[in-house]
């Protein structure tokens, strides 16, 4: 099953791409919000999105999370951050959020319990 991992940071995004790779899911990198929306609307195999919140140059983390739930309802979100606390934060529905650095086994997890929740649900999608 495919990930996208929506990371502007180079080493992060070849971590994080690293991390989904080893755990048997296929990484579908993007460096910015633009490509992540045309990766999205080309890509109909992608369940699961990993967003970094940190990301600079206009659209933030949390606006891209909620762009994609509501045009993508059936998307899996795992969202991520440095500079933010769960707390601070209006979460879309059914997003997971992680404080950097992160525990990959606990992200695995999550994406683990994602794809099985989506393969359970049957989760086609238009473009």
């Amino acid at each position: 099953m495919p990930v996208l991992i929506i990371e502007d940071q180079p080493v992060l995004r070849i971590e994080v791409a690293d991390m989904v790779e080893r755990a048997g899911f296929i990484p579908v990198e993007a460096t910015s919000v633009d490509e992540a929306i045309s990766i999205l609307e080309t890509r109909t195999d992608i369940r699961i999105v990993y967003i970094d919140l940190d990301m600079p140059r206009g659209v933030k983390g949390i606006e891209i999370a909620a762009a994609i739930r509501n045009r993508w309802p059936p998307i899996e979100i795992i969202l991520t951050a440095a500079t933010f606390a769960k707390a601070d934060l209006d979460l879309p529905v059914r997003a997971e959020f992680y404080s950097k650095p992160i525990h990959h086994g606990d992200v695995i997890a999550a994406m683990r319990r994602m794809a099985a929740d989506t393969d359970r649900r049957g989760c086609d999608r238009p473009a």
